[in-house]
């Protein structure tokens, strides 16, 4: 029975003309494939909750409107309130309810917004509340 390798077990290893790839970068050839990229990210996206807009009636608009109006009356010694507004949600639909403390600077009755000392700023059509110390006696 002849060997059937004999005529190529002393022949020289071939050397590949190009350089070989590192352990690392072959490695990464088998790396677990991602068929559903972004479909993480979208599954929780839709799982995210938002709240919907609670639309005020015509009388929380009047005391609204009423407690801004004496909040503007000192606005020169920036009331300290604490207001409560919706900010929608820039990617489906509702959004939710926040909480802003701080002093006003100017409430601008035209572009319907409230600024405040640090200079944010709040849409007064999605303001649901408004406190100070200076309305106790309006609630």
């Amino acid at each position: 029975m002849k060997d059937n390798y004999q005529d190529i077990i002393n022949l020289e290893h071939y050397e590949l003309k190009h350089p070989r790839m590192s352990r690392y970068n072959r490695a990464a050839q088998f790396a677990p494939f991602a068929a559903l990229t972004g479909y993480a990210e979208k599954v929780k996206e839709v799982a995210r909750l938002t709240s919907q807009k609670i639309e005020l009636d015509d009388a929380l608009k009047e005391i609204i409107n009423y407690k801004l109006n004496q909040l503007n009356e000192v606005i020169k010694i920036k009331p300290e309130v604490e207001v409560t507004y919706f900010v929608p949600d820039i990617k489906k639909e509702g959004g939710k309810y926040l909480t802003k403390k701080g002093r006003i600077k100017r409430i601008d009755f035209i572009n319907r917004f409230i600024k405040f000392t640090d200079n944010e700023k709040i849409i007064i059509d999605e303001i649901t509340n408004i406190k100070s110390n200076l309305l106790n006696e309006i609630e």
